[in-house]
Formats: structure tokens, C-alpha cells, sequence
């Protein structure tokens, strides 16, 4: 049995019991990222010596108690900025960002934890994909089957998870880009209520919209992973400052007499939902139904302007954000300019791929002189009425439930060129960021013909994640789907 089949509190008890040391644990990461990174290539930076340093004088000072992340090697998603280790956003503009000076707030709380880093992990090029296709790297593929994308941006996050290389990891979601490649890689993955986890030290893409969430291979771990990094602070002024649950106290609730809704506009074919995966969501339902939960169809109009606001929006404040990276204080900085304008357009020219071009001329579009009526303020108008919609139902629902993606993942270079058909994918995910409420992807099965996982999202109101553990324990220790493993590197 691989060390990465066991929980986290299964790895404290071993630990404590001498049968593992940290390092015995560091080491075992890095052996699997040798063994497996061939195929999957989920790394863009590793941090061995330090890191294995710091695994010894864990091992040294060992407690007698300690939290459930003490010791546990960890990825961190590439657009998460870790002081002295390179952080890339998988960009060529920050090729050279090889000491940052600073730790972002969620390295700081791991650091308290006593958790290790591992990495830097590989995603879409400053969080813009939903493949991992966009890395001005390399193409992170899926531990499932290398021929498919792991999903994005955070791809290399839950492809490392589901590859067994690191017992956790971190990664962002703007529109699905932590449940949708946990959803492709069948691992469980978390985007919070906005405000609950800092944003300081993310880079931005949307800023109303980003947020840092937890991937793991159980709602348990998942869970104790978000009692570390949730929390107020001080750095974002985003950041709620709320009453922090013990989300594992509420784990073995049960769901007897939960009210789930399911939206009719997650299962229609009309959005492109595939029949295998509504088969494998109904399925998930009559699970629900047969632990005490009641199901209701419900219905979230606005959801279909989702996409179309979203874009407009996100690719509207990534334009302002990414006007910082000007090849004047850091980063790509072109050769041969003739003047201060001509460095910037040259510098950003070679810096950005074509997809981070490619938002950032439509956000320039939107918030234009003339157009800023039409586009920016409608699509925010549009948001309003999504949050409501949300809000509508939690009045006499606990959860909502449907699929997390329309689809099992498809293969590499399937949709990287139709652009438009790659943001229809995202329309199940990204309502959940517009309305700010959290969500979660978690496996509920496998395609047919692939065996390519399936996720099942469940929502909740705003700050009401422990619903959301609670009844995505209740399913996962109902079913064993969370059990499979990839067959890669030889063994499963």
C-alpha cells in the first residue's frame, strides 16, 4: 500500500507511532514525481533541498501532538507566491520571478502548520484555460489517461493529487478552475466562499472573483485543509472577517432530512450536459435520497448569461490587473526599445500568450469609452440577477447539486482551438463564482467507454461550507468511487 493511500490522520498516527518520519514522507514525494513526472508533468518548480532541510528538523522536534498537516508534503499552484522559490504563473513574463520577497497568506498559515512545500505547480498561463493547455511551459497531462487534458487552470494541482505526488495541494478558481480539473482528475477540490480565504499574495486575474481552495483525495483531508487556510487578514481588504467552524466536527452528520435542489438547467442537454454524466449525477441523487436527503428540482434562470457575463467581467479586471507587468519593475523585459511606450508594447508582446492577448484586448474592449454601458455595467447587472437566483433557492434548500462539468475531460489539442467552445465548458462552474457562494467537485463515477472520472458539484449558501462537508462525507463513504486509482507508473 502506497504511503499516499492513507489519510492524513492516518499519516499523524504513523508518524507519531514511528512506523513514517517526514522525511520518510518528503521522500516518498519526490521518488513518485521521479517516477511519474514523465507523463504527467504537474511540476514547474521543486523545492527538494530545503524542503527535505525541513523535514529533518520536523522529524527532530517532533510533538507529541500535532496538527493533521504537520509533515504532509504539499503543491502549491504557480500563481501562489512563495518567498524565495520561483513563482511563474506558468508565464514567460515571469520567467525570471525567481525570489519573491514575501510568502502569500496561505504559505504562511501551511508554514505555521508545519506542512512542507514541495513545488510549484503548472497551470494555465495566469489562471486563463481550462485546460492547462495554456502554460507557456509544457501541457500537464492526466494521471487517468495521458492523452486527455487534467483540466484548468489549476490542472497541475489535481493532476499531482490524482497522481499520487503530494497528499494535497493548492490551487485558484475564477470559474471553475479548481472543481473543474478535480472534477477531469477524480480527486475532491473546494472553491470557498469568496472573502474566507486571503487573497494576498495570489496573483490577481479577476479579483471579484478569484479564489484559493484546497485539492485532495478525501472530503476529510479536503476539510482539514481549509481549517488551516481559511481565516481573516488584515493584507486583503477582500477578506471576510467571519467565525472560522471546525468543518471536521461536522463531517459525520449525516444528511437525514437535508434538502437538496437540483437546478433543471444542470442536467439539460441543451447546455451540453453529456448522458453518461447525467446518468452518473441522477445515480449520485438516489444516494442522497436513500441516506434521508429530499431532492427537488428547482430552476436557475439566469444561469445560461453566465458564461457571456463572466467573460466579460473577468477578462474586464484582468486588464486592469495584468496592466502591471510593464517590463519595467520586474519580469519580461524586451531588448532594443526606443522609447518608454515602445517597451511596454514589446515586453507584454513577448511576455503574454495568446490567450492572456486575447482577454485582455476583450476586457480593454468592455471598459472602453462608449462600450462600458453596454458590456461591463450589463454584465454586472447580470451577476446581480445570478447571486439572486442563488439566494432564491437557499431560502428552502440546504445544497445544490448537479454536475461539475458537462463532460469527462477530452483529449489534449480536442477544443485548444475553438476558444468559444472551451468557455461553454465552464457553464456549471462559473454561476458559483459570479454569486461568490462555495462549491465542490467530488467523484461520483466514471465514462463509460474511458473510465475518465465524473464530478458531482455541491453548492451552498455563502460561508456554509460545512453543509457542503457534510454531505459530500456522507456520499463519498457511501460509495467508492474515491478509492480508484490512476493506473500510472506502473501501479494504481
Amino acid at each position: 500500500m502506497s504511503v499516499f493511500d492513507y489519510t492524513l490522520e492516518q499519516l499523524q498516527a504513523k508518524l507519531h507511532s514511528k512506523e513514517l518520519t517526514v522525511s520518510d514522507l518528503v521522500q516518498a514525494a519526490y521518488d513518485r514525481i521521479d517516477e511519474v513526472e514523465e507523463e504527467v508533468k504537474s511540476f514547474l518548480t521543486l523545492n527538494k533541498e530545503q524542503a527535505l532541510e525541513k523535514a529533518k528538523q520536523l522529524d527532530e522536534a517532533m510533538p507529541e501532538t500535532t496538527n493533521p498537516l504537520y509533515g504532509i508534503p504539499a503543491g502549491i499552484k504557480d500563481n501562489i507566491v512563495t518567498k524565495g522559490l520561483r513563482t511563474t504563473c506558468a508565464s514567460q513574463f515571469l520567467s525570471n520571478f525567481n525570489d519573491p520577497l514575501y510568502d502569500a497568506t496561505v504559505i504562511d498559515k501551511l508554514n505555521k502548520e508545519q506542512a512542507v512545500v514541495i513545488g510549484k505547480l503548472n497551470m494555465d498561463e495566469f489562471a486563463m484555460g481550462s485546460t492547462t493547455e495554456n502554460s507557456s511551459y509544457y501541457d500537464t497531462r492526466n494521471p487517468w489517461n495521458t492523452d486527455y487534458v487534467p483540466g484548468g487552470s489549476s490542472g497541475g494541482s489535481a493532476a499531482a493529487v490524482a497522481a499520487g505526488e503530494v497528499f494535497y495541494s493548492l490551487g485558484s478558481d475564477t470559474g471553475g478552475s479548481i472543481r473543474q480539473p478535480a472534477s477531469f482528475c477524480g480527486v475532491v477540490g473546494l472553491k470557498p466562499t469568496y472573502g474566507l480565504v486571503s487573497r494576498f499574495g495570489l496573483v490577481a486575474f479577476a479579483s471579484s472573483l478569484d479564489q484559493i481552495g484546497p485539492l485532495t483525495r478525501t472530503v476529510e483531508d479536503n476539510a482539514y485543509v481549509l481549517q488551516a487556510i481559511a481565516g481573516h487578514c488584515n493584507m486583503d481588504s477582500t477578506s471576510a472577517n467571519v467565525d472560522i467552524p471546525n468543518y471536521h466536527d461536522v463531517l459525520k452528520d449525516g444528511v437525514k432530512g437535508l434538502k437538496i435542489a437540483v437546478p433543471k438547467e444542470y442536467l439539460s442537454s441543451q447546455e451540453g450536459i453529456q448522458p453518461e454524466v447525467r446518468e452518473k449525477v441522477e445515480a449520485a441523487l438516489e444516494v442522497f435520497k436513500s441516506l434521508g436527503a429530499t431532492v427537488d428540482e428547482v430552476s436557475l434562470p439566469h444561469s445560461k448569461y453566465a458564461v457571456a457575463a463572466y467573460y466579460l467581467l473577468a477578462s474586464s479586471e484582468a486588464s486592469a490587473n495584468l496592466a502591471r507587468f510593464d517590463g519595467i519593475r520586474y519580469g519580461q523585459r524586451a531588448e532594443n526599445a526606443e522609447n518608454l511606450i515602445d517597451l511596454f508594447k514589446k515586453s507584454r508582446s513577448e511576455g503574454f500568450g495568446e490567450e492572456v492577448k486575447r482577454r485582455i484586448m476583450l476586457g480593454t474592449f468592455a471598459l472602453s469609452s462608449g462600450y462600458y454601458d453596454a458590456y461591463y455595467k450589463k454584465a454586472q447587472q447580470v451577476r446581480t440577477l445570478i447571486k439572486q437566483d442563488f439566494d432564491k433557492v437557499f431560502e428552502d434548500y440546504d445544497v445544490i447539486i448537479g454536475p461539475t462539468s458537462p463532460t469527462p475531460a477530452y483529449k489534449i489539442g480536442e477544443k485548444i482551438d475553438d476558444p468559444l467552445t472551451m468557455y461553454a465548458d465552464d457553464v456549471l462552474t462559473i454561476p458559483v463564482n459570479l454569486a461568490g457562494v462555495p462549491g465542490m467537485s467530488l467523484p461520483c463515477g466514471f465514462s463509460n467507454d474511458s473510465h475518465l472520472p465524473i464530478g458531482l458539484q455541491i453548492i451552498a449558501k455563502h460561508f456554509d461550507e460545512k453543509t457542503i462537508y457534510r454531505a459530500a462525507y456522507a456520499y463519498e463513504q457511501a460509495t467508492e468511487h474515491h478509492k480508484e486509482r490512476p493506473n500510472l507508473g506502473g501501479a494504481k
